[in-house]
């Protein structure tokens, strides 16, 4: 491997941190569009011993999307940290395309695992339980997910490539 080869990769930024922010953002997203504002489910309002139209359920349930927004903001919070690691390791800063992409992937991801897991394995959520036959919606939130990381992958794609030219200037 060349010098300058050899410098590009080690200067690469890191993948991990837009990953991460992705995750915990989508995370957020999800939490409060779809649990506080539009209040179309909670992390277990399809669990038959904590319907949202009681008192005791709605409490569980509001714990348990704390619990759900304090993990997206571990998430975040990582991101932050593995960010500020690969700078003192020397790392480029990612551009917009590299980095923009990278969060779409991890939210996008963040809505397969959440929508595969969450809605249909353990059925302790449905995106609308507020309706009799949520499963399209449940569809649509995953085709939504697999669109977030298509789109993401090609726009990471594209902003790595800009690194490919990079090399460090003569000293």
């Amino acid at each position: 491997m060349s010098r300058s080869a050899e410098t590009t990769s080690r200067r690469t930024p890191t993948v991990a941190a837009g990953l991460l922010f992705g995750i915990g953002l989508g995370s957020f997203v999800d939490g409060i569009v779809l649990h506080q504002l539009l209040q179309w489910h909670h992390m277990l309002s399809d669990v038959a011993g904590y319907p949202v139209t009681t008192v005791a359920g709605l409490e569980v349930n509001t714990l348990a999307d704390g619990f759900f927004h304090a993990l997206a903001w571990v998430c975040v919070v990582a991101g932050m940290v593995v960010t500020l690691a690969s700078w003192r390791q020397g790392r480029l800063a990612p551009g917009r395309r590299f980095h923009g992409g990278l969060l779409l992937v991890g939210w996008g991801g963040f809505d397969l695992v959440e929508g595969i897991v969450d809605h249909h394995l353990l059925g302790v959520h449905h995106v609308r339980d507020d309706l009799g036959a949520p499963l399209s919606w449940d569809i649509g939130f995953l085709l939504f997910g697999a669109l977030l990381v298509v789109v993401g992958a090609a726009l990471h794609r594209s902003g790595r490539g800009a690194l490919d030219g990079f090399s460090e200037p003569s000293a």
